[in-house]
């Protein structure tokens, strides 16, 4: 028996020392970034700045592979299963590290499990429709909803979202009736909206803006507490629904387990995209740089997990 103890604890003990001299060393290897949602949304676009900025500063090659589905909790269970390395990251929005667990009953990973890294950037969320939809601010849509509910409907990027949640928030909140559809992902969502089969989606700023100013969509309210910059002219929406505020944020996480020391070296890589070239591309795309360490990432997702959990709490959202 206490032999059996003493070669359990020399176990233990090599593989902390293994991994402590592989940080030391890293990355001397490829690193994987997954992204648990399809190409072409936000998620993935923020995975590609990353990507770009590991390569340049490493040298070594850096991947972006797309493994969506179950909101975000496919892509998720790849990276929990993962050795923890340092050499296969999650690269999410709040789905899979914040509202899962909240919005479904059972998941093949623990979301409290992962080693934070940083909250890699944050973009304004704002509420858009279809030209068609005959409402020039929130307050003409919320009337409009009341007279025929059922008769509008909004897109989001999936079951559990952000945009689906701070659908079902609004409703809440004002009173308004309209059918939920979700979609695989932002391109996809935006892509209905534009052609007008959905009426409206509480959106990203960013891949909506370009629709904004073509006159292709109509945006109502900003989702921030304050006003944009960006859209100075348009109310945010607590001003018509006090407290009410949504946003979208984006962050990376590693596999429980994997040294501090490989976190805090991504989560200085990650610190370096407020510099430069690369944020003023995510400036010019309504995208802020947050950068933040792995100890304010980990405070911050306990405070979006008791504030979405409390969301779907009150509303009453249930996974179809």
């Amino acid at each position: 028996m206490r032999n059996t103890v003493y070669c359990r604890i020399l176990s233990v003990a090599a593989l902390v020392f293994a991994l402590a001299a592989s940080a030391q060393d890293y990355p001397s290897k490829p690193i994987k970034l997954i992204v648990p949602n399809p190409p072409g949304g936000g998620n993935d676009l923020v995975a590609r700045f990353v990507m770009e900025k590991f390569r340049d500063k490493w040298g070594q090659p850096v991947v972006v592979e797309n493994r969506a589905g179950a909101s975000g909790s496919i892509g998720a269970e790849a990276v929990s299963k993962a050795p923890p390395d340092g050499y296969t990251l999650l690269v999410t929005s709040p789905a899979s590290l914040v509202i899962n667990k909240s919005l479904y009953t059972k998941l093949a990973y623990d979301p409290d499990a992962f080693v934070p890294v940083s909250v890699i950037l944050a973009g304004v969320g704002v509420l858009v429709v279809h030209p068609k939809v005959a409402a020039n601010s929130v307050q003409q849509l919320i009337a409009l909803a009341k007279a025929d509910p059922g008769k509008l409907n909004y897109a989001s990027q999936g079951t559990g979202t952000i945009a689906h949640l701070a659908g079902e928030l609004f409703q809440s909140m004002s009173g308004a009736k309209s059918v939920h559809v979700p979609y695989k992902g932002s391109a996809p969502a935006v892509a209905d909206l534009l052609s007008g089969q959905v009426s409206m989606m509480f959106s990203e700023l960013a891949p909506a803006l370009p629709h904004i100013n073509a006159g292709k969509l109509r945006v109502l309210a900003v989702g921030s507490e304050k006003r944009n910059p960006s859209l100075p002219n348009v109310p945010a929406l607590s001003e018509v629904l006090p407290g009410f505020a949504f946003s979208y944020w984006f962050g990376m996480v590693a596999p429980a387990g994997t040294p501090s020391a490989i976190a805090n070296k991504l989560s200085a890589a990650i610190a370096e995209l407020k510099q430069g070239a690369a944020a003023k591309r995510m400036l010019d795309l309504s995208l802020e740089p947050i950068a933040s360490t792995p100890a304010e990432m980990a405070t911050f997702m306990k405070r979006e997990s008791e504030r979405w959990g409390n969301v779907i709490r009150v509303t009453g959202t249930k996974v179809n």
